[in-house]
C-alpha cells in the first residue's frame, strides 16, 4: 500500500503516506473523509466514519505520525506536544493505531484552527 494522502485545511495543503497496517487499508477505502478540526495542544483530530479497534496500538507517537484512535473514531494529525506529552514523548490521550505519516507539519501547524474543515484525499 503506501498509498499517498493529501491534507487540506483552507489554504493549506500537505501530504503524507499511509503505512501497510490494516487499519491504514481500511482508512484507505474510505477515502476522501471530511471532518471538524479539534486541537488538543498540538494534535490535529477529527471524527471520521470509521469503526475499527486497536492494531498495534501505542501510547506514544513520533511528531508527524498520523494516528487512529479507537475510543474517539477519530484521526489524529500529531504536530506536536499534547497537554499530557512529557519532555521527551509524544503521548495521545490513550493508544492510537498508527497509520502513516505527515510532511511538512510545520506549515500545517501553523494555518489550522478549531472549527476549520479539513479533508484527507488521495
Amino acid at each position: 500500500m503506501n498509498s499517498t494522502i493529501k491534507i487540506i485545511c483552507g489554504e493549506t495543503e500537505v501530504t503524507g503516506r499511509l503505512n501497510e497496517s490494516g487499519t491504514a487499508g481500511m482508512i484507505e477505502t474510505i477515502l476522501p473523509v471530511t471532518g471538524t478540526v479539534n486541537l488538543w495542544g498540538d494534535e490535529i483530530y477529527f471524527t471520521i466514519p470509521l469503526k475499527t479497534g486497536p492494531e498495534n496500538a501505542r501510547d506514544t507517537v513520533s511528531l508527524g505520525d498520523i494516528a487512529y484512535w479507537p475510543e474517539g473514531n477519530a484521526l489524529c494529525l500529531f504536530l506536536g506536544k499534547t497537554p499530557i506529552s512529557t519532555a521527551t514523548e509524544i503521548k495521545p490521550i490513550s493508544p492510537v493505531n498508527i497509520v502513516g505519516h505527515l510532511d511538512n507539519i510545520e506549515v500545517l501547524l501553523s494555518t489550522v484552527t478549531p472549527g476549520d474543515k479539513i479533508v484527507i484525499r488521495r
